[in-house]
């Protein structure tokens, strides 16, 4: 066995690589990592475990399961026959309730069609300011989540509202090509469907099929976010491996090598052994392990162990060094031992050398205050080529890197990483140098997209230096030429940028953008290659003619076949979605962007790189705002995940899906995937309801999504399909009252004090939403809009009114009658207005409705480009009204129109729940009440 390890290490010698945690007694380089948090990953571990205790333990028919309680309602479908692009006719009868699927049918193609979405739709209402965005790209390698529909409602609620304003709007919709999800994606589908690998296929053959899947998804993607009622310019959609944006690409690795901003050079990178590639850090997940535990990994039959600290002795001149590590293959590319120069138990050993047992390599002690001789042996191996904290000790002390791992996980042609770790051992154990093992709790670093057990490596690659960039970005929100919305997120920006290292853009992918650089050959040299770049190979091979005086056509140009990280090309997204490098007119009136919405958590892998590179690039900022807003979790709290079962389609909330239909889930292990089946079983004990895009829309809005998480359960989405049927009554009285009379509806007047009333919350409800809107504060916005309908319209006023508005037979009544008829059509006029950014579809139902009963000449066109309602535009609110004397003139109207006290009815309160007859309920703190008559 001591021979077989000789043997190994000689036939490794030579070869080069990364790492995974292989000493354990190192402080920390930096004060955290990217991808760090605030809560430990022990303790979000310990979290995860109690959500998932708490799913399986929990009885079924709690009170928050209960609420989920539903029973089907009426489908009612649209059946008159509408061309796709024609208007939707709203003269048939009115149906009796609200059902999704008829509001929400072919109001978007007539929208589409007639290009109220476009930037060059002019409104009278114009004004000289433009509003301009582009979504996040969402990745072409499957569909959308709630995650992209909060994006979504979020985006389109501030365009929309922009757009009623006469801002010039532009939202750019577009794909990402996802390079390495994508490819890995086409690569199960190929094995699965003809078993064929990718390297089966010639490159050309294989980006074939990665076309088809990105057709087939990309509209798939196209379809869900018209679902979702997206107001997106459609004429513009970008998909960044289209020829311009692909051309973009290129110009900006051009220029960034042209000032030296990308240069080449071997570094340690993430690299994935399945996928024969360098990945990001968002493509690393991290598995807490509390001690030994069996895995499975990619490539090998039986499972492997983790979670054990090993440890071996380097003899020294007649004493031991003691050293420990989960790694021991790597021992066979130790260059070094490390100790604490203030460390009692190593001071006779500083500046000795030790032997390696298997190759006879002399290896040198050295001391670091790196070193935490507090943990462990306080010696630790030193391991350059495949330990990131180690690589900075051989910078440090001028080390070799030894690499002894390949790029494909092997250590020779016919052993495997994990396969040799137990030969290492039994080696040490020959030579009687081994001292034992013991379980070891640890993290273990796990590819993303394959699963496989991530390598620290040594590779040579493309990079970007970041650092004076990066000093940019934080001067940026230092000056307060970008605001970084909610704020506190400016010192997580400026404590990441501060210790932001070099970023590797190179990957080693056939799908994606292939890098314009060349490797030159020169006649007659046999020096290390030499590299040039170019916009094309002509420009390339010009190049590298004038810089080393030959003539073009003597020099052989070979192409570098990596791709670049698609984080490079989505950082250009802002400015190349407006045809940069060319200046066009897109990109001199919407460039910089007004604002970039998007999820916290791409706070440093997107909207940093954007801000970099489209200030080095463009000389400006790419936007003047970001806004981020919260993860979307499910109602357990648990982040959503293709690998907890818990994704959710929002096309599943829109439409309803069965039970039985949810729980087909993909490949989980059995502990997750009964994790999941529990948790749909209680969240979803007859699948879930038929909701519709305007209630979801609502619903996602309705939370504080700069400040938590957001934990979304069905029952608030069926509460808002509760109130869009509240909304579809409430036309269909003001409807039945308007077309009783025979006067048309006159401009807005007061005249008894519940009439003052209204009109005083109505001038309430838009001061506040002006004021939200322009704070991003959504939730506000939609909490007044419902409060105002619900509370004040519903249960206040149409209750007051109704005697009146229902019996005209008097001279009294029918002079009552007619004002406040008036004030119900402007009510409801401008709630559905104010409405119209979170609930496109059923605001235009019933604005479209009600739009004949306007005062003068009935208004053409959408309510998605009439002016959004505007405190300016109303009177403001006289001395308060108590609502006890609303109370006392509506029993006033109902005693002169001849009509008696009811029986007390069994009512309650629609925020509060508690029974009332005569009753005000103040609960609320907003002069708001609720009683019966």
């Amino acid at each position: 066995m001591m021979m077989t390890g000789r043997v190994l290490s000689l036939k490794l010698a030579g070869r080069a690589a990364v790492r995974l945690c292989s000493s354990s007694q190192l402080k920390p380089s930096s004060p955290s990592s990217p991808n760090s948090s605030s809560r430990t990953q022990a303790e979000k571990q310990r979290r995860r475990r109690e959500r998932e205790e708490a799913i399986l333990s929990n009885p079924h028919n709690t009170a928050e399961d209960r609420a989920v309680i539903w029973s089907q309602k009426e489908t009612i479908v649209y059946t008159a026959e509408t061309p796709p692009g024609k208007k939707k006719d709203t003269s048939l009868p009115f149906p009796t309730s609200y059902s999704p699927e008829y509001v929400e049918s072919s109001w978007y193609q007539w929208w589409e069609k007639e290009g109220f979405f476009k930037f060059g739709r002019m409104v009278p209402h114009r004004v000289d300011q433009t509003f301009s965005l582009c979504i996040p790209p969402p990745n072409v390698t499957g569909t959308l989540h709630l995650g992209h529909a909060l994006t979504v409602a979020v985006e389109d609620a501030l365009v929309r509202w922009r757009r009623m304003q006469g801002y010039r709007v532009l939202w750019v919709p577009g794909c990402d090509h996802a390079g390495i999800a994508t490819q890995t994606v086409v690569e199960r589908r190929l094995l699965r469907e003809k078993g064929k690998h990718r390297q089966d296929f010639t490159r050309q053959e294989f980006l074939q099929e990665v076309w088809k899947w990105k057709k087939e998804k990309g509209d798939e993607i196209y379809h869900q976010l018209r679902t979702l009622g997206a107001s997106l310019d459609w004429s513009r959609a970008c998909f960044t491996m289209d020829p311009g944006f692909s051309r973009a690409v290129t110009e900006a690795f051009v220029r960034l090598c042209d000032s030296g901003l990308i240069y080449r050079s071997e570094g340690l990178v993430n690299w994935s052994c399945s996928l024969e590639s360098a990945i990001s850090d968002i493509e690393v997940d991290s598995k807490e392990l509390s001690g030994q535990t069996m895995l499975s990994v990619p490539g090998y039959e039986n499972k492997v162990e983790f979670g054990t600290m090993f440890t071996f002795v380097y003899p020294v001149e007649g004493q031991e060094v003691v050293v420990s590590t989960t790694r021991p293959e790597t021992m066979l590319g130790d260059v070094a031992v490390a100790v604490h120069p203030d460390d009692p138990r190593y001071q006779a050993v500083h500046g000795k050398q030790c032997r390696h047992p298997f190759t006879d390599r002399l290896l040198p002690i050295i001391t670091d205050p790196m070193v935490d001789m507090e943990l462990g042996t306080g010696a630790v191996k030193v391991t350059p080529a495949h330990d990131h904290t180690d690589f900075l000790l051989s910078q440090r002390h001028s080390l070799p890197r030894l690499t002894v791992i390949g790029g494909d996980g092997t250590m020779t042609p016919l052993l495997k990483r994990f396969d040799a770790r137990q030969l290492v051992v039994d080696a040490l154990v020959e030579k009687k140098l081994f001292r034992g093992n013991k379980s070891h709790a640890m993290t273990l670093p796990i590819c993303s997209r394959s699963g496989d057990v991530i390598e620290p490596l040594l590779k040579k690659q493309w990079f970007v230096r970041c650092d004076d960039m990066a000093k940019k970005a934080i001067q940026a929100v230092e000056d307060r030429q970008l605001e970084i919305i909610p704020h506190f997120y400016t010192k997580t920006w400026k404590n990441w940028l501060s210790n932001i290292s070099d970023w590797c853009i190179s990957r080693q992918l056939w799908w994606g953008h292939q890098i314009p650089a060349y490797r030159v050959e020169l006649p007659n040299s046999t020096d290390n290659p030499e590299w040039v770049w170019g916009r094309s190979e002509d420009e390339a091979r010009h190049r590298a003619a004038a810089k080393y005086g030959l003539k073009a056509e003597d020099i052989t140009l070979t192409q570098d076949p990596d791709v670049l990280d698609t984080w490079f090309s989505s950082g250009l997204f802002p400015f190349a979605m407006l045809g940069w490098p060319e200046q066009t007119a897109d990109l001199q009136c919407f460039y910089p962007n007004s604002i970039l919405e998007t999820g916290s958590d791409l706070i440093f892998f997107w909207v940093a790189r954007m801000v970099m590179l489209g200030t080095e690039l463009t000389g400006q900022l790419p936007f003047k705002q970001v806004l981020f807003h919260s993860l979307v979790r499910d109602k357990h709290g648990r982040k959503m995940s293709k690998s907890l079962g818990n994704v959710i389609d929002p096309l599943d909330v829109i439409h309803g899906v069965s039970l039985e239909v949810r729980l087909k889930e993909g490949n989980l292990d059995p502990r997750e995937r009964l994790v999941a089946m529990e948790a749909q079983r209680k969240d979803f004990p007859k699948g879930i309801p038929q909701c519709g895009t305007d209630a979801l829309r609502f619903a996602l809005c309705s939370h504080k999504m700069q400040r938590e998480d957001i934990s979304l359960s069905t029952s608030q989405v069926l509460s808002c399909r509760h109130f869009c049927n509240k909304m579809w009554q409430t036309l269909r009285f003001t409807l039945g009252v308007l077309g009783q009379s025979t006067t048309p509806v006159g401009t807005l007047q007061e005249v008894y004090s519940v009439d003052r009333w209204i009109c005083s919350r109505l001038y309430s409800t838009v001061l506040q939403v002006e004021q939200a809107f322009e704070a991003y504060e959504l939730h506000t916005v939609t909490s007044a809009l419902y409060s105002f309908w619900v509370h004040n319209l519903c249960d206040v006023y149409m209750e007051c009114v109704k005697p009146v508005l229902v019996q005209t037979d008097t001279e009294h009544s029918g002079r009552v009658g007619h004002v406040a008829s008036t004030i119900l059509y402007h009510c409801v006029s401008m709630s559905l207005a104010l409405v119209s950014p979170f609930m496109p579809f059923i605001t235009e139902e019933l604005w479209q409705r009600l739009n004949p009963f306007r005062p003068g000449v009935a208004v053409q066109g959408s309510l998605c480009l009439q002016p959004y309602p505007c405190s300016s535009q109303l009177v403001g609110p006289r001395p308060l009204v108590r609502l006890i004397e609303v109370i006392r003139v509506a029993r006033s109207l109902r005693a002169q129109c001849g009509m008696t006290k009811e029986k007390p009815a069994s009512k309650s309160c629609n925020s509060c729940k508690q029974p009332f007859q005569i009753y005000l309920c103040t609960h609320t703190g907003l002069n708001t009440a609720v009683y019966q008559l």
